[in-house]
């Protein structure tokens, strides 16, 4: 681990070189000392050493090494600053393939890209001819080794007209499998299906590249949209972890500083850092081991041959010009402002088609929060509002908004009796009605607004108003620089799907007097349900729903549509692998509970609602009578709130039929929304219950009242007075900070209050030690919160890193929260943990075959199919052994036997007759399940389903009564 006072910095062609050296020879760093001696002597002589060690073995110690070439008394012979610039560098792309140190020098970026000067290599010069995600593919399937001997230039440009596939194929013969892992094989069928891209990088702490991808994703960011796919790769900095020894700021900073100053060399093109953002828990979902701290660099200049032809937005411009073309953000007061705000482009976002040059974009004032006397109240000095983050669109421009966005994803349609969507059928409504509200980033002439638009069919065509609330960047008048102008939906006010409690709500309502049989009953009908799998078809039909992507693609689902019978093995199998799923959901308190919706929220348009009361439309228009109103993350006790749904006729004339959304009052002293953990209307999902059994057991508490558990606030630098250097180099900084120097607040004191919540749940109010102690811990649970909800938009505020404290920190946890210190509890989440627990399910071991597949084969397709089987069970083993030479991922193994079985990649393609392929899906069946009763191991059915599994299921499905088994999964 460095020490950042020992510190030495070199000449960045000087760290170049020596970090080759490093690499290459397997050598340690050198000391501070000898860094410090390697200084002494200049640039110069530093590189005509280290050029000679280079060409060296280094037999002892390169520490030694140096410190002998440097006080030696032969003569080193000198040569020009360029000369030895060019071959350090040239060195460099020979030891990595590509610059390992951010591009630090320019010489590659100034060369001639037909050139094969000491700084471009012919390899170099041959990967810049082909298209971006080749040359990254063949990049990352180098891995550590340089370009130059992992492959020839001519090899290299005889692959460059395949198509994606045969490319991807043939470099992974050529290089991949000598240098990667199989687990890192790109093997897609659908190069070319339009799906976007992301490319990553990864930075070692000695300075080190190496790419992954080209990856699929779902949807596109704005910054991707913008810019392309190819010219924004995501970059992943590495942290040292040794026990409780991390990376600091300091150490970070000292190793990575050049990425963020001179930026990355990717092949040609030179790639710098632009915008960075933390994930938070949703992305450390997906890769809990990986920071949730993303940083984004876009390429600025490229020298490859295949750009030549294309003119590049950023080519020519600054950061500040570059980053301009989104917002103005520099004249945001502060750069942790800048960086929140400027972290809006990375919004997965379904792009509005809208002509943004004909739009009326108006601002209409906030709604203030006003006292009995008229008067606008103010909190902690800041003006309080009732509309914060929600405006006004016409009704033309919202009518080309889809419904059912959701995350930046537009899903069509599709509607089924208990709330099974996206399933079976399309059935779309005969009149199309506009989402009632769309949450939006819109980009306009150098603003940036965030928030939600509600439709107002009284305004004018092509308009749209914002409030000043949604306005997070005003442009600067003074800065003259054509701005990206779009329109980018985030998600739309849907139909709501099934509704699950969690634990902090489970534990909310029972402290406001919900009794434990509630819940417990709610457990009971779930546990039914999660056993009912295997009985049920609509209960079986759920689950494989719900779980589908984690079942071979709906494979669980396609089987239950087709008719297979619930007990048949394999499907048996598979619904147990996803009910032990359900029942983990259970523990944590996920159970379903009727009457209840997640809904989008907004502010009244009309002024006709009172205080406490709100708007619910629904599929059937407004509700009315008393409701319960929640806002994950909640953990006040008056977080939930009893409200009046009231019917509002004056609505109707704003958003017609439009449906899906609630509504909150515009009167009285504070925002209701705010009241109820803080909350806002640009883009806040609110839980309403017209639960009867509810409504009867909740007694409300007092809402929460911000208390910011500190004031200090970190001075920090106006972006507007750094010059775009200076800019560029404190907004790295920033990123540092959030990725190695996160804050765990939010965490820990979101842990402390499930323990002070379990406890304060089973003390008793008729003992008086017991309730005094209630009071200690309710005290100390109001303070958690307070750190809580500061911590949330702590990073914007630019206030100092929030700690909790040690005497606000549980000792001990109740054990449903599986920690090591622990306690039995006995409150409603323990009880409904250990029931729970109790459950269990026999693993499924006869094996027999379905009578309408136990067919006459002929034997030819069985023997053939029998050694087809014995050569895949050879592959799988090897594969998942890491054993196998080829490389092959399961994935691979599975499409290589269905090409065999359709002789094409999808059974519609086949140029085998039918009946061909039906005897050969009718083989591969017989001989897989007659294997798998013989080893009593009914997951080796799998084979069968994830090959055969159309042509099977088609079959099976032609001898079903379709409208009977519809009935019976949907009810119809």
């Amino acid at each position: 681990m460095i020490n950042p006072t020992e510190y030495v910095a070199l000449s960045d062609s000087v760290e170049r070189l020596l970090d080759s050296i490093c690499r290459e020879q397997n050598q340690a760093p050198p000391s501070p000392q000898v860094r410090r001696e390697l200084a002494s002597v200049g640039e110069e002589l530093a590189l005509d050493i280290l050029t000679r060690i280079s060409l060296t073995k280094v037999r002892h110690s390169l520490a030694s090494f140096i410190i002998f070439m440097i006080r030696s008394p032969k003569k080193v012979t000198s040569r020009s600053p360029n000369a030895i610039r060019g071959f350090a560098t040239n060195t460099l792309l020979n030891t990595q393939g590509r610059s390992t140190n951010g591009a630090a020098t320019p010489t590659p970026m100034e060369e001639h890209p037909g050139s094969t000067s000491p700084a471009m290599s012919p390899e170099l010069v041959a990967l810049g001819e082909l298209e971006f995600r080749k040359a990254f593919l063949l990049l990352s399937y180098i891995g550590e080794e340089s370009l130059e001997r992992a492959i020839t230039a001519d090899k290299i440009r005889s692959l460059k007209m395949l198509p994606m596939c045969k490319f991807e194929e043939e470099i992974w013969q050529a290089a991949g499998r000598r240098y990667i892992s199989p687990n890192d094989r790109r093997l897609y069928h659908g190069w070319d299906s339009g799906k976007p891209y992301v490319y990553h990088c990864h930075i070692s702490q000695r300075g080190s590249l190496k790419f992954k991808g080209p990856l699929f994703q779902e949807a596109r960011t704005h910054l991707q949209k913008s810019l392309g796919d190819d010219n924004v790769i995501v970059v992943n900095f590495a942290e040292e972890r040794n026990g409780y020894c991390r990376t600091s700021v300091e150490e970070a900073y000292a190793l990575y500083n050049k990425f963020g100053r001179e930026g990355i060399c990717v092949g040609l093109r030179l790639y710098r850092f632009f915008v960075f953002k933390d994930g938070g828990k949703e992305e450390k979902k997906k890769d809990p081991t990986s920071s949730s701290v993303k940083c984004y660099f876009v390429r600025t200049e490229s020298c490859a041959s295949v750009d030549k032809k294309d003119p590049y937005k950023l080519s020519g411009k600054s950061m500040l010009e570059a980053r301009s073309l989104f917002m103005q953000a520099h004249t945001l007061p502060s750069l942790d402002k800048f960086m929140a705000r400027f972290s809006l482009i990375l919004s997965k976002t379904f792009t509005l088609d809208i002509d943004m040059g004909s739009l009326d974009v108006q601002t209409i004032e906030d709604v203030c929060c006003q006292d009995e006397n008229g008067d606008i109240v103010y909190h902690n000095g800041k003006e309080q509002i009732h509309t914060d983050g929600t405006g006004f669109i016409s009704k033309d421009l919202a009518v080309l908004c889809p419904r059912n966005v959701s995350k930046g994803i537009h899903t069509k349609d599709k509607n089924f009796r208990d709330n099974t969507t996206m399933a079976f059928a399309n059935v779309e409504s005969s009149t199309f009605e506009p989402p009632l509200l769309i949450q939006c980033r819109l980009f306009h002439i150098g603003r940036a607004m965030k928030g939600t638009l509600l439709i107002n069919e009284k305004l004018p065509p092509q308009t749209i108003q914002v409030r000043p609330s949604m306005i997070k960047v005003h442009a600067d008048p003074n800065f003259l620089v054509q701005s990206i102008n779009s329109m980018e939906v985030v998600g739309t006010s849907n139909k709501p799907q099934r509704c699950y409690l969690s634990r902090n709500l489970i534990a909310l309502l029972s402290y406001g007097g919900v009794p434990n049989e509630f819940f417990m009953g709610l457990l009971k009908s779930a546990l039914e349900d999660a056993y009912c799998v295997f009985t049920n078809k609509r209960a079986a039909f759920r689950v494989s729903l719900k779980h589908g992507e984690m079942d071979d693609d709906f494979n669980s689902m396609k089987m239950i549509l087709s008719g297979i019978p619930l007990d048949e093995a394999y499907l048996q199998y598979r619904l147990s692998v996803l009910a032990k799923e359900e029942i983990n959901g259970l523990k944590k308190g996920r159970l379903y509970i009727p009457e209840c919706y997640y809904l989008m929220g907004t502010a009244d348009p009309t002024g006709c609602l009172k205080k406490d009361q709100v708007c619910i439309i629904l599929e059937n228009g407004q509700i009315s009578g008393d409701v319960l109103v929640y806002r994950n993350p909640g953990l006040h006790f008056g977080d939930i709130h009893i409200l009046e749904a009231t019917y509002v006729k004056e609505l109707e004339s704003f958003v017609g039929h439009s449906k899906y959304a609630i509504f909150f009052p515009c009167v009285g002293p504070r925002s209701l929304a705010d009241e109820i953990a803080g909350g806002d209307f640009d883009g806040d999902m609110y839980w309403v219950s017209k639960n009867a059994e509810l409504l009867k057991y909740f007694k409300k508490s007092e809402p929460w009242i911000e208390n910011p558990p500190c004031d200090d606030v970190i001075a920090s630098k106006q972006p507007s007075t750094l010059s775009d250097d200076e800019l560029q180099d404190e907004l790295f900084k920033l990123f540092l900070r959030s990725r190695f120097q996160p804050s765990y607040a939010m965490g820990v004191a979101a842990e402390c209050w499930n323990a002070f919540m379990d406890r304060l749940l089973t003390l008793r109010d008729d003992c008086p030690i017991e309730k005094q102690e209630k009071e200690r811990v309710k005290e100390n649970m109001i303070k958690l919160i307070d750190l809580y909800y500061y911590a949330l938009d702590a990073p914007k505020k630019g206030g100092k890193k929030v700690e909790v404290p040690k005497d606000l920190r549980a000792e001990i946890y109740p054990h449903y929260m599986e920690k090591d210190s622990s306690y039995t509890s006995t409150s409603i989440l323990g009880l409904i943990y250990d029931e729970v627990n109790k459950c269990q399910y026999e693993d499924v071991k006869d094996i027999t075959k379905l009578p309408i597949l136990d067919a006459e084969i002929p034997e030819s397709c069985l023997n053939m199919w029998r050694s087809y089987y014995g050569q895949y069970r050879s592959e799988m083993t090897a594969a998942l052994n890491g054993s196998d030479s080829t490389g092959q991922s399961k994935a691979a193994i599975y499409n290589k036997y269905r090409e065999i079985l359709y002789g094409a990649s999808e059974p519609n393609k086949s140029r085998k007759s039918m009946e061909q392929v039906y005897n050969e899906a009718l083989a591969v069946y017989h001989v897989a399940y007659d294997y798998a009763k013989s080893i009593e191991s009914v997951s080796k059915c799998g084979f069968v389903w994830k090959v055969a599994g159309p042509v099977l299921l088609q079959h099976y499905a032609s001898k079903q009564d379709i409208s009977a088994l519809m009935r019976e999964i949907f009810g119809w």
